[in-house]
């Protein structure tokens, strides 16, 4: 259980390394193309920020509804004891 725990953890740190490195990423091609082109690709910007922040909040999500799983298992433990 511990180890598969273990890999959750990972896998949503990894998540959110990989949403932080394409970020940047985009922001620098889009820096890139802006000094080419000179003009700024705003919707395919808001497209990609709101997948990406879409993203880590349904991370998040899992995340804390795992944790208050934790907690309520800990707390009917405690009553059943």
């Amino acid at each position: 259980m511990k180890k598969d725990k273990k890999q959750k953890v990972k896998y949503s740190k990894f998540i959110v390394f990989l949403v932080i490195l394409l970020n940047t990423i985009f922001a620098a091609a889009t820096l890139y193309a802006f000094i080419k082109i000179g003009s700024e690709p705003v919707v395919l910007i808001g497209a990609w920020f709101s997948f990406t922040v879409s993203e880590l909040w349904f991370l998040s999500g899992i995340k804390k509804k795992e944790i208050d799983k934790e907690v309520d298992s800990k707390e009917n433990y405690k009553e059943r004891v």
